[in-house]
């Protein structure tokens, strides 16, 4: 692991799910039951290739692991119906260490926006019923750039919302996919891992690898 650089840290761009909303085994799950009520295969390994990753890479996905029959639409219809019901309900809890970290981050008045692959109209809702989006400076979804992680579009387009080169911006992810994109956007990343620790190459790539955002939080006043 490399030392983060608080200097470096001009600006924030944080993922979503798996980083400020505990929404990935949620999603999982909600997935799983879907594929059984369905008569569906269902692969653990094939739902973890999906976290991070734009829902338009999704019907490549699922029909290059199940075959071409493989009712892609219908899954996905049901999963936006089971899982919308539970963003309605406001039953898609913070990550722990979420609320002190933004506390901290407006004493020292550092701005920040999320990058997420989820798309603007369901990415919206889910922050505001978590009280997160009044205390952002923007969002950037997956449907408004061409490419999804782990291409850089993404990355590049928050820093343009800061008004900051991406070299100033660090991001904070939980994805493979993510930190993928966010090196090749150029900028500092800090992974704090959710459901999938760190690919090999993500590993070799010596980024800053954290138990929690609590410490996170502790590195923001530097050494």
């Amino acid at each position: 692991m490399i030392r983060f650089d608080s200097a470096r840290c001009q600006a924030l761009i944080f993922d979503m799910d798996g980083v400020l909303l505990d929404s990935e085994r949620i999603a999982y799950e909600i997935g799983r039951q879907i594929c059984e009520d369905m008569g569906l295969p269902w692969r653990h390994e094939v739902a973890m290739q999906m976290i991070g990753r734009n829902s338009r890479e999704f019907e490549a996905l699922l029909k290059g692991a199940y075959g071409r029959d493989f009712p892609v639409a219908e899954h996905q219809q049901a999963f936006a119906e089971r899982y919308e019901a539970v963003i309605a309900a406001g039953a898609i809890p913070l990550k722990p260490g979420v609320e002190a970290l933004f506390a901290r981050l407006d004493e020292i008045g550092l701005r920040r926006v999320v990058a997420t692959s989820t798309r603007r109209s369901r990415a919206l809702p889910k922050l505001e019923a978590t009280g997160l989006l009044a205390r952002l400076d923007g969002v950037v979804a997956g449907d408004e750039v061409l490419r999804g992680k782990p291409a850089p579009d993404i990355f590049l387009a928050a820093a343009g919302l800061l008004g900051r080169e991406p070299g100033d911006c660090t991001v904070v992810e939980d994805s493979n996919p993510g930190v993928r994109g966010a090196l090749a956007a150029g900028t500092q990343v800090v992974m704090v891992p959710d459901m999938l620790m760190p690919a090999a190459d993500v590993a070799a790539a010596r980024i800053s690898v954290l138990p929690s955002l609590d410490a996170f939080a502790r590195l923001l006043d530097g050494p």
